[in-house]
């Protein structure tokens, strides 16, 4: 089991570009964290350094003991498991099961007896059981989706990262995804998302990170940022759906989920 801590640290582009600057980030293992921003600030970049996709220019990235600068990507990669936002980033063998398969057997090199437990699990836990022998870039994007976390479940990292999840996902499939993080949060797993989607943010994770102008924030529970106006106003962020409704309809400050509303409704 890892935490995640990002110490000073700030990361350039080779021609110069400074995409964040003095992250300071501590993630215990166990925790749903969602990180909030526009396009552009800095959050992809940050994800990126959690899993060694960057290393920093400045300060250090530590995943439980290991410093990512003393190790390859493919090292972290063991315990940091990220899903893109495009799978197709991410897919490449030809059926669904050779690219489950693929982590377990050739990065892990398990015995076979390992590799079926974990691959059995993934695959029951994802509802991919019909499109195993499927060529994965013959299916829907929400699908080849679920074949990506798939792959990664099947490398049983002690922490996930999910690139906008929901995106392309219609209601099954949202519900298919909170049944995974759900699932995975009772593992002890660590679960962090970037994610535009704030009912998202709002039901399957209880911190959020909100980012603007390659900084942090702030941090705080979805209660505490989604009616915290000045965080939302300086970070170009919508109040969610909900907290706009309640107070137009003055249901008091309380109100943050679409469920909290609907309740709120009712007892009026």
């Amino acid at each position: 089991m890892a935490d995640i801590l990002l110490d000073h640290v700030s990361f350039s582009y080779k021609n110069g570009y400074e995409a964040v600057t003095d992250l300071n980030i501590s993630i215990k293992q166990g925790e749903r964290v969602a990180i909030l921003g526009q396009n552009g600030a800095g959050k992809t970049t940050t994800v990126k350094l959690m899993n060694n996709l960057n290393k920093p220019t400045v300060g250090d990235v530590t995943i439980g003991d290991k410093n990512t600068k003393d190790y390859t990507t493919a090292q972290i990669a063991r315990e940091v498991g990220y899903v893109f936002q495009n799978p197709d980033d991410q897919l490449f063998n030809a059926t669904v099961m050779e690219e489950i398969e693929y982590g377990p057997k050739k990065a892990l090199k398990l015995s076979p007896e390992e590799i079926k437990v974990r691959c059995d699990k993934a695959i029951a836990l994802t509802n991919l059981e019909n499109e195993k022998e499927e060529n994965p870039f013959e299916l829907p994007l929400s699908i080849r989706k679920f074949v990506a976390i798939a792959a990664i479940i099947a490398s049983d990292p002690d922490i996930y990262i999910f690139d906008e999840p929901t995106a392309g996902q219609d209601r099954a499939g949202l519900i298919l995804l909170d049944k995974i993080i759900n699932s995975l949060h009772d593992e002890g797993k660590t679960v962090i998302t970037i994610t535009h989607d704030m009912e998202f943010a709002i039901n399957s994770f209880n911190r959020i990170i909100v980012m603007a102008k390659k900084h942090v924030v702030r941090e705080g529970t979805p209660r505490e940022i989604f009616h915290d106006d000045a965080t939302l106003d300086f970070a170009m962020l919508k109040a969610p759906y909900a907290v706009r409704i309640a107070r137009e309809l003055e249901l008091g400050e309380e109100i943050t989920s679409n469920k909290e509303l609907i309740e709120a409704l009712a007892a009026r």
